[in-house]
């Protein structure tokens, strides 16, 4: 199956889709089965969307997605994408489980399972952020500064359910980099290209934790990512046990570089050959300030005579309201608990990840791959089971649909996503699994054996189409309505 690949795409799907139609002409193909785009989709249908986008108003964009929305122009092939850190939020808060944005365009949701013809697609939404992993989504419109901040950080909870996963996947897909994968690439190349990476890489803060769970976990053989702007490719060998590194490992810092001897860049077959450009023009919208607050360093602690100068006697305390009082010091979260080993049925051993740069001219945003699935269908009766179907079919997963039923149960689906209810706590891989077979056996009857696992094409417009008279900067921000494919799903 022929898969076009494509890094951030920033709203610029025209120039995305003629790029592919240019490659498939010089290599004589007939185009392309399926687009993945790793995230910044931007699926903004109006004016109004833009105030929910994480961008300073001075740089937004309207972009072209709006034209697919509207049925102006079609998509010339099925295109699935992740969310990024750049996205109209308030468009993909409708779609928290996935669906369609435009007839073609499908978006993952927070995270999720789906089959394409015979490839077997996993993928996660959003970036790593520690401080918000274990809230709930309790982000609602109109989204408050914070909220448009907080909306696209990874939740523990959509971790979870990919963790649940117990059969062979073929490509894992997430904006953000799985945590510790430079170091099995080309890194000194990558660190001489990017500033900062090496020092984040080092203390262990490039990427997400979430993501490097996951693909430990489900071990796909493909993996994409985007958000750091830069093409990088990487194999992880998950059976070499003589590889010191490891996956978050250091390298030897006294290593001799010797591609730096060779006097040119090293660069993958069939890639671009232009070398990095920096465009002064050019906003690096992915530096928030957020992250710059995560690497700073701790204060330093008072020195004894400090601490007791500023100190205050106890019997001067006591005489205090209790609303006085410092309020008691909540401990930090503890670490997540290390993926589970793969299940028997998780075969691969090999990883190859692919990262890709934003559509700019001279950079390299796109990569055309012929990938062959390793995953089998769970029954000889699921459709995916027919990987020759003309042309191929998107398609629900039938371990994921049951994965999505037990979590269900841990309270209401719209209620989940509410402020008022926290992430019911992991019970284990020992309590999910059981009940994640059993439902596979509902989805069997109800679903597989009725012929109801093709992804319905059911895409409906949910707000106004794009009017050039409403400015781009206005602050109205689109009012939350329910998405009948939620509804439907």
């Amino acid at each position: 199956m022929r898969i076009a690949v494509e890094g951030c795409g920033h709203g610029t799907l025209h120039s995305i889709y003629a790029s592919i139609a240019k490659t498939c002409k010089v290599h004589h193909w007939d185009g392309v089965d399926l687009l993945i785009i790793g995230g910044d989709f931007q699926a903004v249908r109006n004016a109004h969307d833009l105030a929910t986008m994480s961008v300073p108003s001075k740089y937004r964009a309207i972009g072209d997605f709006h034209e697919y929305y509207s049925g102006a122009r079609l998509a010339p092939y099925l295109t699935i994408f992740v969310g990024g850190n750049h996205e109209s939020s308030a468009h993909l808060l409708s779609l928290p489980y996935g669906g369609w944005v435009a007839p073609r365009i499908y978006y993952m949701g927070f995270s999720s399972v789906v089959r394409f013809g015979g490839l077997r697609i996993a993928g996660l939404s959003g970036i790593w952020k520690r401080y918000n992993y274990n809230r709930p989504h309790e982000e609602r419109l109109p989204l408050s500064a914070d909220d448009i901040k907080s909306i696209y950080h990874v939740r523990e909870w959509d971790a979870r359910k990919l963790l649940q996963v117990r059969r062979q996947v073929d490509v894992g897909l997430s904006h953000d980099w799985p945590r510790g994968v430079e170091w099995k690439g080309d890194w000194k190349s990558l660190f001489r290209k990017k500033q900062g990476f090496e020092e984040d890489a080092r203390a262990g803060i490039l990427g997400s934790v979430a993501a490097e769970r996951i693909m430990e976990r489900l071990i796909p053989k493909w993996w994409f990512s985007a958000h750091l702007h830069v093409k990088f490719a990487a194999v992880v060998d998950w059976d070499d046990k003589k590889d010191a590194n490891g996956p978050t490992g250091n390298p030897n810092p006294n290593e001799i570089p010797l591609d730096l001897l060779d006097g040119e860049e090293q660069h993958s077959p069939g890639a671009e050959t232009a070398g990095p450009v920096h465009n002064e023009d050019e906003i690096e919208l992915d530096l928030d300030e957020e992250e710059e607050e995560e690497t700073k360093p701790d204060p330093e602690p008072q020195s004894e005579s400090q601490s007791t100068q500023n100190q205050v006697p106890e019997a001067i305390r006591d005489q205090l309201p209790a609303s006085f009082s410092k309020p008691a010091e909540k401990p930090a979260p503890p670490p997540p608990p290390p993926p589970p080993p793969p299940r028997p049925d998780i075969t691969n051993q090999r990883t190859h990840f692919l990262a890709l740069d934003k559509c700019l001219p001279n950079r390299q945003f796109l990569q055309i791959l012929d990938i062959e699935p390793i995953s089998q269908p769970g029954t000889d009766s699921d459709p995916n089971s027919n990987t020759t179907s003309s042309p191929p079919q998107l398609t629900y997963d039938r371990e994921w649909l049951a994965i999505e039923r037990v979590f269900a149960r841990e309270g209401n689906p719209t209620q989940r996503f509410s402020s008022t209810h926290a992430f019911p706590p992991d019970k284990g891989e020992a309590y999910y699994a059981p009940l994640i077979s059993a439902e596979e056996e509902w989805v069997d009857e109800n679903l597989v054996r009725a012929g109801k696992m093709a992804v319905p094409e059911n895409f409906e417009l949910t707000a106004p189409v794009y009017d050039p008279s409403i400015s781009i900067q206005t602050r109205e921000q689109p009012r939350e309505a329910p998405n009948p494919q939620t509804a439907a799903f």
